[in-house]
């Protein structure tokens, strides 16, 4: 068995010993590398670094600022959209909130009406139970001074 690890190809034998309860256990012997798998290393060399020019690092800075004003473009329309939603949510509050307080005034206004429609009521009520005791004690009285 051949592995590349690194520059160089390592041989190696593995044989299995005593299967245990735990697993199995494995010996690697590793075998001197040999002179046929050094020479098919040795004739493909490393790749070249390129030249990088200075039109490459210019386009290259272009994009990045490209990337880094697209990014905060993204972020800005984030915040946009979060600031209008902040917006609308707080204007239906305000909204409900007028709402709100026009009908709690409407029913106080209401209950007012009411009330002074029920004292005015009863003040009649009273009124006429006082003008029937008085006509009924003018009648008694006259009665009596007749008599």
């Amino acid at each position: 068995m051949s592995f590349d690890i690194g520059r160089c190809l390592v041989d190696m034998e593995v044989k299995p010993i005593n299967k245990r309860a735990s697993g199995q256990a494995f010996e690697v012997i590793l075998k001197p590398p040999s002179p046929v798998s050094d020479v098919a290393h040795s004739i493909t060399s490393p790749p070249k670094k390129r030249d990088v020019s200075l039109e490459d690092i210019q386009k290259k800075l272009e994009a990045a600022e490209n990337r880094r004003r697209s990014q905060e473009a993204q972020v800005l329309k984030v915040l946009a959209e979060k600031r209008e939603h902040e917006r609308d949510v707080l204007l239906k509050a305000m909204e409900e909130n007028s709402n709100f307080s026009k009908m709690a005034e409407e029913k106080l206004i209401l209950k007012m009406e009411q009330n002074q429609e029920n004292r005015e009521a009863h003040r009649a009520a009273m009124m006429e139970r006082l003008l029937e005791k008085v006509s009924k004690t003018v009648k008694k009285n006259r009665t009596q001074n007749e008599g």
